[in-house]
């Protein structure tokens, strides 16, 4: 093969890659002299000269003249002084004879060997490049197009073509997805498998709503409003906890924006995502009070020593503080770093449709009912507005008993 099409063609390739030319004649030196090694030895004594751009090729092979009967000329940068007169006749010894190598010197074999060798090394070079440009990027929004639509995730391309990865697990259950379309996605994680790098998408993440916030909304980009925290139920729920560095600005209305438009571009990115954003307070109490919201608190005790708050509402404001599943209280515990029990006013008013839980202790043992009560739970409505799965979590009933009592509740309203 010649070397200007075997280079040239390298080359060409490698800058489709977006492989710089510094680089490519390094690969290229490289492969070349790892030929020369494997013929000879050794390549200390060889100067390669690369011309990627044109296809030009050299390579010289540098020896020392030595007497014909010196110990030296077995060396591989030795050449004894009859050789080189065959080259040369009036070299002495102690000069240096330079001598071009050609590419058909190694054989066909070789040079195939040689022309797999770089395009291995291109696509070894291209997965690293995509690695390391991405391991800086985690944290960042990039838009990227649908390309393949799998079982478990979904194949996405960037601007540049590479293909990235989006679970199963970090999609929000809501989202439809078709090939071709464009999806604004986080950099989740990037890792190295067996020297193939692995890029990882979410929407689920709490960073992707930061972003999202930090994109539509300039106060927090130009750092005036600072978001503390942020949690979620992707594609249900979500609360986000601001602060303002300047007394002037409203942190929670600039979010928000004008009759809601900032705030419902946000919303309509995670497909009807309920977001609520709160005014952050080094106030515990203030901050518990704000996370609840829209339930208004009649009183709490705080226990800081074993991170629980027991807060008291009226009956009225128990469900809106429970939430839809058990989302709002859950999500407010987790922004406040507590476990919240809800109690109800015992000034209140009882729910005249509503069951008080002591008239199932025929049913339900009354230990069982206690574990309801200890979360704040005294009907059988506050039971029943609350999924299996929170209460499993907030109780010590399993799965299995929890499923029975519900069922013993809904049937008493059935």
């Amino acid at each position: 093969m010649d070397s200007v099409v075997l280079i040239e063609s390298f080359a060409e390739f490698a800058r489709s890659k977006n492989i710089d030319r510094p680089t490519i004649i390094k690969v290229l030196e490289e492969v070349f002299r790892t030929m020369i090694r494997k013929k000879y030895g050794t390549d200390t004594n060889f100067d390669v000269i690369i011309n990627p751009d044109t296809g030009d090729l050299e390579m010289w092979r540098t020896r020392e003249i030595v007497d014909d009967n010196s110990e030296d000329i077995w060396e591989p940068d030795k050449i004894p002084l009859a050789e080189a007169r065959k080259i040369q006749d009036d070299f002495e010894v102690g000069e240096e004879v330079a001598e071009e190598v050609k590419l058909e010197d190694f054989g066909r074999r070789m040079v195939q060997t040689a022309r797999q060798t770089l395009i291995q090394k291109v696509k070894d070079l291209e997965k690293e490049l995509l690695y390391f440009k991405y391991k800086d990027m985690v944290g960042d929004l990039l838009n990227v197009e649908v390309y393949q639509i799998l079982k478990n995730e979904l194949i996405c391309l960037d601007s540049e073509g590479n293909e990235l990865v989006l679970p199963k697990q970090e999609q929000i259950f809501k989202d439809k997805y078709r090939k071709g379309e464009p999806v604004k996605v986080v950099i989740h994680k990037v890792e190295l498998n067996n020297g193939t790098p692995r890029i990882t998408l979410s929407r689920t993440s709490p960073v992707f709503l930061e972003r999202l916030f930090e994109a539509e909304i300039p106060e927090i980009y130009d750092g005036l409003i600072n978001i503390r925290k942020i949690v979620r139920e992707p594609g249900e729920r979500a609360k986000v906890a601001v602060e303002s560095y300047d007394d002037r600005i409203d942190p929670v209305g600039a979010c928000v924006g004008m009759k809601g438009s900032r705030i419902h571009t946000i919303v309509r990115e995670l497909n009807n995502e309920n977001i609520d954003v709160i005014n952050y307070t080094e106030n515990l109490e203030l901050l518990i009070q704000r996370a609840l919201s829209p339930a208004k608190i009649t009183s709490m005790v705080i226990d800081r020593d074993t991170k629980r708050v027991s807060v008291y509402l009226k009956p009225d404001q128990v469900s809106l503080a429970i939430g839809k599943g058990g989302q709002n209280i859950k999500l407010a515990g987790r922004l406040v770093s507590m476990e919240i029990d809800v109690f109800r006013d015992v000034e209140g008013q009882e729910d005249e449709e509503d069951v008080d839980l002591s008239e199932f202790t025929d049913e339900i043992d009354e230990w069982m009912i206690e574990e309801f009560r200890k979360i704040g739970l005294d009907t059988a409505k506050q039971v029943i507005n609350i999924s299996r799965e929170e209460l499993v979590r907030r109780t010590d009933l399993e799965e299995e008993t929890v499923e029975e009592i519900l069922e013993i509740l809904r049937r008493e309203f059935e």
